[in-house]
């Protein structure tokens, strides 16, 4: 008889609500400010992270998980009996994936890392399948098995609305984002599962009024896809103004196509690099 499971993931899955309600364990990232290290959406909101770059111009640092914290993290969980299956930021974005494999090691078997190959919702969609596998009896080792084929099917992608974030992080030059204001473009950053979560500019949208470019940015990532996964859909953003996030929900609704649609907010690691405003449309295909 297998063991009972642990479904677990970085606190970069962006569930939200759905961590209670789906029994999922979380591990904090951390997010360094002024030199005083705080547990991502624990004990610092996004408001905060963001009024710190509005009153010093820096983005606030992040700083990975070690090993030791993964061991103590897992450790519990082994000791009560369970077998444990964690779910990392995708291995090209942050060196928590390799990490946690290291940890996992010290358990014999009984804790099975999995790299997302992703980040935000795109990792939370892989989470609820594994909460579903888990409820249906599967054992961690067929559930990680199985997770590991999956996460070419989660597809994550966002609009920043701004660029002067992505600007502070090194990301792009002043002349991007100068000629970004100046033409009215929103562009799309999409994430590559096949690269390991590695990202890349998508569309470039134009239009002053970004509601309407959320909406057809909704529409375009809809329509790539003739397998879609209709059970469930993410609308995940960083502190968006709600006219945007009902926009792209009423865009949704009217399409009629998921099951469930969750609203979430995106952690301080992410919602750092990218500015308010920013959103994104999160799903799987079969």
């Amino acid at each position: 008889m297998s063991n009972k499971v642990i479904i677990s993931a970085d606190s970069s899955c962006d569930l939200d609500y759905l961590i209670e309600e789906r029994d999922v364990k979380t591990l904090p990232l951390h997010i360094v400010i002024g030199g005083k290290t705080y547990e991502d959406k624990k004990d610092i909101t996004l408001k905060e992270l963001y009024d710190v770059f509005y009153e010093t111009g820096e983005l606030p640092k992040t700083t990975a998980t070690n090993i030791d914290e993964y061991c103590e993290y897992f450790k519990p969980f082994v000791d009560e009996g369970y077998d444990v299956v964690h779910l990392s930021l995708g291995s090209k974005l942050s060196s928590t994936y390799n990490t946690s494999v290291i940890a996992a090691n010290e358990f014999g078997g009984r804790v099975f890392s999995v790299d997302s190959r992703n980040l935000s919702t795109g990792i939370g969609l892989l989470v609820l399948k594994a909460c579903d596998m888990r409820d249906e009896g599967l054992s961690a080792k067929e559930i990680a098995e199985k997770l590991d084929e999956m996460t070419s099917k989660s597809h994550a992608s966002f609009v920043l609305e701004r660029l002067d974030f992505m600007k502070a992080g090194g990301r792009c030059s002043t002349i991007a984002v100068l000629g970004a204001n100046l033409l009215k473009l929103k562009p799309s950053i999409e994430v590559i599962p096949e690269k390991c979560g590695d990202m890349a500019v998508g569309k470039k949208y134009r239009g002053a009024d970004f509601a309407k470019v959320l909406v057809e940015y909704t529409k375009d990532q809809i329509a790539k896809y003739d397998n879609i996964d209709t059970s469930r859909c993410f609308v995940t953003h960083s502190l968006a103004k709600p006219e945007y996030i009902e926009a792209v929900k009423k865009c949704l609704d009217e399409m009629n196509i998921f099951d469930e649609i969750y609203i979430t907010t995106a952690a301080c690691v992410i919602s750092s690099h990218c500015g308010p405003n920013t959103l994104g449309v999160l799903f799987m295909t079969k």
